[in-house]
């Protein structure tokens, strides 16, 4: 048994004198008590639930499109050490082969070192090639059942996720024929407000890094932004880096659906590297001051953000305190991830997923399912 004492993220809010029992891998008890045991590790840190990340293609200098089960280790490693403890590995649009692989090697892929692989984010290929951003265009095409279908026995056991465009087609059909099982995300899209509206109808659940490759909010037409805003049950994903969303944005989202949002990173492999060129799924993306865009064109491509700085960032840059924050980061991408019943939250019966922060908001440690992370 291992036992920390001190303040914790519990149901919603900070408690000080939180005793927190872990064992065998799992949260055995949490109590408030004076009553200390010998045993137990005083900690000055704030304790909160280990990071979820439901939208990130790498880091360290690896992607999950590399299909390579080592390439998959390195980056669970990478983000484990920043915070973030499970996540819904990406995709991007590939070739037919390129995506199977890619899924044939995280469905392999052991998390015993790093970050729990809880799902598979299908970003595209059924998107729009005029909202592709950095999308390799050649590869989007219209939505196909039998490949899908092909894709989903690879890994049968995982949560899925696919982020479309209402407008592509074969849309519709693709949603209403896997969505109980799968996640449906709309992004990447030109879809005007009525269009998203009804893949909401359809089946779809969650918009894909809200504001960025999408039709923004006006006044005479809400688009998807203002589709995602009005929903009273879809989530959306933000990308905390002050880049792609302004900061004074980022706060209007979390404040008007602060239950709906999940904080993401969209990190490519450049993340934790320094500045440089890097590939992604062959196009070459430069990175500048830790902002990533394509060589050709200037197109946002991913960022180099982690789960941490993201959770920072919305503190820091967007205002917000940290108990409406650390939910964003934890219990909201627990439930779209389809683990909420044992992550994202610190309580009897939970995954010993945990991250420690210090009065700078700096990890000081992390621990996965009862491991502290090197």
């Amino acid at each position: 048994m291992k036992r920390l004492y001190g303040r914790a993220f519990v149901r919603g809010s900070i408690q000080d004198d939180t005793l927190i029992t872990i064992g065998d891998g799992a949260i055995a008890g949490v109590e408030q008590t004076h009553d200390v045991p010998r045993d137990a590790e005083r900690t000055a840190a704030l304790i909160v639930p280990g990071f979820i990340d439901i939208h990130t293609h790498g880091g360290d200098g690896a992607d999950f499109m590399d299909a390579d089960e080592r390439a998959n280790a390195r980056i669970l490693a990478f983000h484990a050490r920043h915070g973030t403890t499970a996540m819904m590995a990406t995709t991007l649009s590939g070739s037919v082969a390129d995506l199977q692989n890619a899924v044939a090697a995280l469905a392999r892929s052991s998390d015993e070192r790093g970050a729990e692989i809880a799902g598979i984010h299908l970003e595209g290929p059924y998107i729009n090639r005029e909202r592709a951003g950095a999308q390799d265009a050649a590869s989007i095409r219209p939505a196909d059942i039998h490949e899908i279908e092909s894709l989903l026995q690879r890994a049968p056991h995982l949560r899925w996720m696919i982020t479309f465009a209402p407008e592509v087609e074969g849309a519709r059909a693709l949603v209403e024929r896997f969505r109980d099982r799968v996640v449906f995300s709309i992004g990447h899209t030109s879809a005007d407000y009525a269009e998203a509206v009804a893949a909401l109808e359809w089946g779809a659940t969650h918009f894909t890094h809200l504001f960025n490759a999408m039709t923004g909010m006006h006044h005479r037409e809400p688009g998807v932004v203002g589709a995602a805003l009005v929903s009273r049950q879809a989530t959306a994903e933000l990308i905390a880096d002050g880049t792609h969303v302004h900061p004074a944005v980022l706060n209007i989202a979390a404040t008007t659906i602060p239950h709906r949002i999940a904080l993401i990173t969209d990190a490519i492999r450049a993340c934790g590297l320094a500045d440089g060129t890097y590939k992604l799924y062959g196009q070459d993306v430069e990175v500048r001051d830790g902002d990533a865009r394509l060589k050709n064109g200037g197109a946002l491509a991913g960022s180099t953000l982690t789960m941490h700085e993201a959770v920072r960032n919305m503190i820091e840059l967007a205002g917000l305190p940290i108990e409406r924050v650390i939910p964003m980061a934890t219990e909201t991408p627990a439930r779209i991830a389809g683990v909420r019943d044992r992550k994202g939250t610190i309580d009897r019966g939970y995954d010993a997923d945990l991250v420690l922060l210090d009065k700078k908001l700096e990890i000081e440690r992390v621990i996965v399912r009862g491991k502290d992370v090197e």
